[in-house]
């Protein structure tokens, strides 16, 4: 398994847009991808799991993945998260 903090870093949050982008990209791997924040956990290949986690600026989630191709589903989530979903 594995773990990564994640910080939103782009001003409007995890909107429609950035949590569609989150949803494609988990959805191209076939590992188990979840996102937390607080006591909740969202599958993050759900569009809707992941914006109900109303996560704005600066908020902190934990990432976790597990399964055959878990370094790379964690690596492009990450990614995205550090490009500030391409919106700045």
């Amino acid at each position: 398994m594995v773990e990564k903090l994640l910080t939103v870093r782009n001003r409007a949050g995890i909107h429609a847009r950035p949590a569609a982008l989150i949803a494609q990209t988990a959805n191209k791997f076939a590992s188990e991808i979840t996102l937390e924040k607080d006591n909740a956990t969202v599958n993050a290949k759900s569009i809707m799991g992941v914006i109900t986690m109303a996560a704005g600026y600066n908020t902190t989630l934990t990432l976790k993945v597990e399964g055959s191709d878990e370094q790379a589903a964690s690596d492009a989530i990450f990614n995205l998260f550090e490009s500030k979903f391409e919106e700045e």
